[in-house]
């Protein structure tokens, strides 16, 4: 099972080396062709060996000579051919498939040229070997073995003195609240312990320093193979640095990653015990073996160490793949940030990739760059760490502020109420942007980290200059806008809610509102076009043209507008005035640039366009009338009328709910007519507008009341029979009397005839008429 797990790691890992090594030819050495530089630096030291060793430099005079002696034309078809070969192709014109063979030969080439030289050095040496002095050999050993205890002494009794400072930071990291302020505070303890933690191993550097210049170095000056260590020691405790605090094993509240203790434990221990394997054998041992046996000798146990390496973290990769992602899913369900359950998520299905990846690159690197190699990773490892904690840091504080509300002060919000609901509205949509700038920063700087993208050559390019700059101009100018745009949309929301403002100056505001909107949209789009690079001219012109093709074709529309800006100059109507406009009469409750929303007084809702309307009548201007026409019988007396007419204006008055909306006296206007059954008397009482009709309704009330008081008739149509006449112009007399039909009620029989006998024919049915009167009493009986 075993041997199987390490068949399935070593190809999973060939793969990915042969997939990684496009991205390592920019990630791990400069611009130009990885291979042949690595080949260089093999070949100049293959050739200094070569040249030390006279049978070897014999061998290589006599095949110089040999080549010299070929054909001239040989040499050029030779360089023809080598001319036409994908090597000579240069690398921006290769394809995929041919950089990574390319690649994937040239770095085999390199580790045979390697081997091949460590075996001649290693025989080399063989045969030299009683000129080796290993007298001042061990005195070597021996101060460098002082020095490193020296150096890791220190280390640890300053980290043991420091472990109080530890303890309380994380003691107090943990007993910060929830929320922004919390993890602000939370963040600052953490970097301040790792600071702490530099400053230790700075002052363990520097103790050994002064032991290696005092103690063992001669005139003042450090040895080298001590200054290789304290450097070596600087780099690399600064890397274990960083895994304590980002897993922080002892200390619960100095631990950014939501794990448990043994688990944070269990992957710090390995970490450490892994980058310091690799750093000091890298740092240390191989340049040792290179100045004290050959650079091919040193070459192959660097190729031994990341090799070994190597292997052991794809072993433990694949052995706790699953694991990992199976924790990595439960936090993502329990996260409190969208984006960080996102992040988690991608994590738990790529974490593997992302690892065997950077494994990769290291044991890559190592072999074609090995002075690079881990400076490289140090800095590319500590520039992620770095982005993407403070880009989660970031990201979470954005989350936090986007669940929040925002509250003004009181006295903003008493003269802005809507302000704070509109900020809330605004607000967290701006984040989310800002959220997505966030993650392509942090992005560009993790690409730039590992070389796959040169940020700072970017943003020295016009290019990146170019976009660095027009996306903060777009960003100025749309918060600028949206900025203006809440501030005037907010205070003439204030004014209309205050109720201060007036039925027209709230429809000019409302307008003025509508158009202050169509014009930043307009303005503010335009801008961020020619801010962004396209040319807005041809858009204006083409605006025009369309402009002028819409004003021709659209005649009534543009009356419309041009109607309904007038009829606003003029205050000729506002919301909720009671008018009438296209033949149409109710209350405006809408009004527009174009048309009027009127509901009459059925409860139908008309929309009028502005090019119909020819004439407005308001009825809510300044003052309005009532104007009542009240008809008596001619037998009243008008005086009389009049009086009672006055006396139902005084009780009018009086009325607590209609009396505060009349403004002036009664104006009598007098008898304006003698009907055909009435003498109708005008009058007209003043009124607030709107508040006419109502004053009407109750006032006819009154009359009606007054009038029966005082015994004054209000006529009723009168019908006069005609019964002809003979001809002498004498009329005949109509006798009428009452007579009971059995039925409940009454037959009125007619007895006159033209020479007033009675009718022989009164008895048929045509010339009776029915009433309702009883047989022995009058109408008043009847009726009461």
């Amino acid at each position: 099972m075993a041997h199987a797990i390490r068949t399935r790691s070593l190809a999973f890992a060939l793969l990915i080396l042969a997939g990684m090594v496009p991205f390592l030819g920019q990630a791990a050495w400069a611009q130009d062709e990885a291979a042949p530089a690595g080949q260089a630096d093999v070949s100049y030291a293959t050739l200094a060996d070569l040249l030390e060793d006279d049978a070897a430099r014999e061998r290589l005079i006599t095949q110089l000579r040999g080549m010299a002696e070929e054909p001239a034309d040989e040499t050029a078809t030779a360089d023809e051919a080598a001319a036409d070969t994908p090597a000579a192709i240069p690398a921006e014109k290769v394809s995929l498939p041919r950089r990574v063979a390319r690649t994937t030969q040239a770095l085999a080439e390199d580790l045979g040229t390697q081997v091949s030289a460590a075996m001649a050095a290693f025989r080399d040496n063989q045969s030299s070997r009683a000129a080796i002095d290993w007298r001042a050999l061990g005195q070597s050993a021996f101060s460098l073995a002082v020095i490193i205890v020296i150096t890791v002494a220190l280390f640890l009794v300053l980290r043991l003195l420091a472990h109080p400072f530890y303890a309380r930071a994380g003691r107090w990291a943990q007993t910060t609240e929830t929320g922004l302020s919390a993890l602000i505070q939370r963040g600052s303890i953490m970097v301040l312990s790792l600071g702490v933690d530099i400053l230790v191993i700075l002052a363990a550097c520097a103790g050994g320093y002064a032991a290696a210049l005092f103690a063992f170095g001669e005139a003042g000056a450090i040895g080298t193979r001590e200054s290789l260590f304290i450097n070596a020691f600087a780099l690399i405790e600064i890397f274990k640095a960083l895994i304590r605090a980002l897993f922080s094993s002892r200390y619960e509240g100095l631990r950014p990653l939501p794990i448990d203790s043994h688990v944070a434990d269990w992957w710090s221990l390995r970490l450490r015990w892994f980058s310091g394997y690799i750093g000091y054998a890298l740092m240390l041992v191989v340049p040792i073996v290179n100045v004290e046996l050959s650079r091919a000798m040193g070459s192959v146990v660097g190729l031994i160490v990341m090799g070994t390496a190597y292997l052991y973290a794809i072993g433990v990769i694949v052995k706790n793949r699953d694991l990992i992602r199976q924790r990595l899913e439960n936090q993502a369900v329990t996260s409190d940030g969208a984006v960080a359950g996102i992040l988690l998520r991608i994590a738990s299905k790529s974490w593997h990739v992302i690892a065997l990846a950077y494994f990769t690159i290291l044991f890559v690197v190592s072999q074609l760059r090995p002075e690079e190699a881990l400076p490289f990773m140090l800095k590319a490892t500590l520039q992620t760490l770095v982005a993407a904690g403070v880009g989660m840091v970031v990201l979470s504080a954005m989350s936090r502020l986007i669940g929040r509300r925002l509250h003004l002060a009181g006295r903003i919000r008493d003269r802005l109420p809507l302000l704070e609901d509109r900020l809330n509205a605004y607000v967290p949509n701006v984040l989310r942007v800002a959220r997505v700038l966030v993650l392509i920063t942090v992005t560009l700087l993790l690409l730039d980290a590992w070389r796959v993208f040169n940020l700072a050559q970017w943003l020295a390019s016009d290019a990146g200059a170019h976009a660095i700059a027009m996306v903060v101009h777009v960003a100025i100018i749309l918060l600028l806008a949206l900025a203006f745009w809440t501030v005037c949309a907010s205070v003439i929301e204030a004014k209309l809610a205050s109720g201060e403002a007036s039925a027209r100056k709230s429809t000019l505001l409302t307008l003025f509102r509508n158009a202050l909107a169509v014009v930043i949209v307009t303005f503010t789009a335009m801008i961020v076009l020619s801010q962004i690079g396209v040319n807005i001219g041809p858009l204006i012109a083409g605006a025009g043209v369309l402009g002028l093709a819409i004003g021709f074709g659209a005649q009534t529309m543009v009356q419309d507008v041009i109607t309904g800006v007038f009829i606003q100059i003029e205050n000729a109507m506002n919301k909720g005035d009671v008018v009438t406009a296209g033949g149409v009469t109710g209350t405006a409750e809408r009004l527009s640039i174009r048309s009027v929303a009127i509901r009459d007084l059925s409860g139908t809702y008309h929309i009028v366009p502005f090019s119909s309307v020819g004439v407005v009548s308001n009825y809510m201007r300044d003052f309005a009338y009532h104007v009542g026409e009240y008809g008596i019988a001619y037998r009243e007396n008008i005086d009389d009328a009049i009086v009672a007419l006055r006396a139902a204006f005084e009780d009018l008055k009086a009325d607590p709910t209609h009396g505060v909306n009349v403004i002036d006296d009664i104006n009598v206007a007098g008898v304006i007519a003698l009907a055909d059954s009435s003498v109708n008397i005008r009058v007209m009482i003043k009124t607030n507008p709107g508040s006419q009709w109502a004053v009407g309704r109750a006032y006819n009330r009154l009359v009606k009341i007054h009038f029966d008081a005082a015994g004054i008739e209000i006529p009723f149509p009168h019908l006069t029979m005609y019964f002809g006449e003979d001809r002498q112009g004498h009329a005949p007399p109509a006798n009428l009397r009452l007579v009971g039909n059995g039925g409940g009620g009454n037959v009125i029989e007619d007895h006159g005839g033209p020479d007033g006998a009675p009718d022989a024919d009164n008895s048929r049915p045509d010339q009776r008429a029915r009433t309702n009167a009883p047989t022995d009493r009058d109408f008043d009986e009847a009726d009461s």
